[in-house]
């Protein structure tokens, strides 16, 4: 089995014409919901083997801010900055056999776009329930869960994922 977690960075300073959309920090707001989400995912025994984040100071801050309650390597990478779902998925679908759990740690739409790509269509009426809030909006700090019944990253294929969790942090 394989797991794959998706977080969206935390809230930012908003955006300006006169300053590098790649430079954006964190607001203070930011760095609590990201911390809150850290303690969430370690409180319910959530632990990636890898983060595999976006260079934006956004998405920086929100992967280290994660990893000091998660203790997990993370690799931050260009090629993640503002990506589309398909450059999102094939940077996983190319990690090793050994990782069981990578967490992405990015942008909208791309991780919007990819979550309700991955997840299958649940049957059961609380499943179905956190898919329509999946589906309403993914802001910033929320977290996708989905598992998949897969051993190999490049095996990953849409409509295949269990969303087990969705969180937000209004719901914390």
């Amino acid at each position: 089995m394989k797991r794959l977690y998706l977080l969206r960075h935390a809230k930012a300073v908003p955006a300006d014409p006169g300053l590098d959309d790649h430079g954006r920090e964190l607001t203070v707001r930011g760095m609590h919901d990201a911390a809150a989400m850290a303690r969430y995912l370690r409180k319910n025994g959530f632990a990636p083997d890898l983060i595999l984040a976006s260079t934006s100071a956004r998405t920086r801050q929100t992967a280290d801010l994660v990893s000091r309650e998660v203790p997990a390597k993370i690799d931050y990478r260009d090629a993640l900055y503002l990506a589309e779902a398909g450059r999102l998925l094939a940077a996983v679908q190319v990690l090793a056999q050994s990782v069981d759990g990578v967490m992405l740690v990015g942008h909208n739409p791309g991780l919007e776009e990819l979550a309700t790509l991955l997840a299958r269509e649940p049957v059961r009426r609380k499943k179905r329930a956190r898919r329509d809030v999946l589906e309403e909006k993914f802001p910033t700090a929320a977290l996708a869960v989905l598992d998949f019944e897969v051993e190999k990253w490049r095996d990953l294929r849409p409509g295949e994922g269990v969303l087990i969790d969705f969180v937000r942090p209004k719901d914390l």
